[in-house]
């Protein structure tokens, strides 16, 4: 594991005992990716997605976003203006 560490450029903070390896965020965040989909169920779904909408609105500038009925729920489809922004929303609202 020393070895491995020593061997890494001093920008890479890895502590993967295993294998020493770590992602570039180029891989993870991809630059077209900026459509949410989210699905709700329930009598209070439409409510619930247009509140997410809302939240997603509020806090970056170049948000937009439908809410679509469903036969059982609503699908909230929110548009963010980078892939970035989109990522940032699902870590902080714990979405898939």
């Amino acid at each position: 594991m020393k070895s491995i560490k020593d061997a890494q450029s001093s920008l890479v903070n890895d502590t993967c005992a295993e294998c020493g390896s770590y992602v570039d965020i180029g891989a993870v965040i991809e630059e077209s990716d900026t459509l949410l989909k989210v699905e709700f169920v329930g009598e209070s779904a439409i409510e619930q997605a247009e509140q997410l909408g809302q939240q997603a609105k509020a806090r970056f500038a170049d948000v937009t976003y439908q809410v679509q009925a469903m036969v059982d729920g609503a699908q909230l489809l929110v548009n963010f203006g980078c892939s970035a922004e989109k990522m940032i929303f699902q870590l902080q609202h714990s979405l898939p």
